[in-house]
């Protein structure tokens, strides 16, 4: 008998069942505003081409960039062009998620790396997706067995963090013993880029409030300061680099703390002011500012073995189901998560 509304493909053993009809939860967001605006939806489920694999969602987070296309909270002067990235008066990917983990439930024909059943986690950030049942990502991206040491929320907190933590501490090259400044060092990016720093053999002086200092230092920073003391900036020495992950540390009292040849890295600043380039052009200072990380399987797979060494923690702060993904929205909006925020699937 033949079904001309519904496509079956069934085969049983290592091939696939799909079926095109078939429908999955997702929460999306048809509008940009507050976290009220996202909406749970039946959408359609996606089916694995040929060197793709198919993961049943177990968690996901909510990451700044989640809050930032949610909200369209740009900087200033760059709303026309975040539009035409994003969407003119709607995200032009409704379905948010920037970094998962959970299971591999299907495989195309061609996938070599993986297998039914694998547990894995995954950055979204180039294309989200992650607030669904079910997500299909290419065997070669940035995708990788899921820390075996780690719960599912612990291991989807990784990627999008610690790829851009590790990313720009790479680009600065840092020696065994360089000083290295963390401004915001209790957020997500913050909290990895001080544990690998202290990994890459680095001195790392912390800068986060004074409530936060406690469990910053257990992560491995040589110093905690509170950027709310009055004597804060008096405190600040010389550093081989400066990272900014929360763009409030003035790039005028970086520069005065660089060495001569040091590196500046903001994390969250789209692009270089008028000050950054005229100090890059007329100094031995490196300005770095703006930049993805290439989203590479390799990376990630050095981050699984740093987790299962013990060497690099995901910071958890709350953990929250799928069903209560607005009151998550609306914590991250408050701008004061300590670590990570992470969503589990029902």
């Amino acid at each position: 008998m033949q079904h001309s509304c519904v496509h079956l493909h069934l085969i049983v053993g290592n091939l696939r069942f799909t079926n095109l009809t078939m429908k999955m939860k997702a929460v999306i967001c048809p509008a940009y505003g507050p976290p009220e605006v996202l909406q749970f939806a039946q959408i359609k489920k996606p089916v694995p081409r040929p060197n793709e694999v198919l993961i049943k969602v177990r968690a996901t987070t909510v990451t700044v960039a989640d809050q930032r296309v949610r909200s369209f909270n740009v900087p200033k002067g760059f709303d026309l062009p975040a539009r035409l990235a994003l969407g003119i008066t709607k995200p032009r990917k409704p379905v948010l998620g920037a970094e998962l983990a959970g299971d591999i439930v299907a495989v195309g024909e061609r996938v070599t790396r993986f297998k039914v059943g694998d547990a894995v986690f995954a950055s979204m950030q180039a294309n989200f997706g992650a607030y669904a049942e079910y997500a299909c990502l290419p065997e070669h991206w940035s995708l990788a067995l899921k820390p075996r040491n780690l719960r599912y929320e612990e291991a989807a907190a990784i990627p999008v963090g610690a790829l851009t933590a590790m990313h720009y501490l790479k680009s600065a090259h840092l020696k065994k013993g360089q000083k290295l400044l963390v401004y915001g060092a209790s957020g997500s990016v913050g909290t990895y880029a001080v544990q690998l720093a202290k990994h890459f053999g680095a001195i790392v002086t912390a800068v986060c409030s004074q409530p936060n200092h406690d469990w910053i230092q257990k992560l491995g920073a040589d110093q905690v300061l509170d950027y709310q003391s009055e004597d804060f900036t008096d405190r600040l020495e010389r550093y081989d680099a400066v990272l900014v992950a929360i763009d409030k540390l003035p790039f005028a009292i970086c520069n005065r703390i660089l060495k001569p040849n040091g590196i500046y890295l903001n994390v969250t600043r789209p692009f270089k002011t008028f000050e950054m380039i005229k100090v890059g052009l007329t100094s031995a200072k490196t300005i770095m500012v703006g930049e993805s990380p290439l989203e590479k399987a390799q990376d990630l797979e050095t981050l699984k073995k740093l987790a299962e060494q013990g060497v690099l923690k995901p910071v958890m702060d709350k953990v929250y189901p799928m069903h209560e993904i607005v009151e998550a929205h609306r914590y991250v909006d408050l701008g004061h998560k300590k670590g990570n925020v992470a969503i589990t699937m029902e």
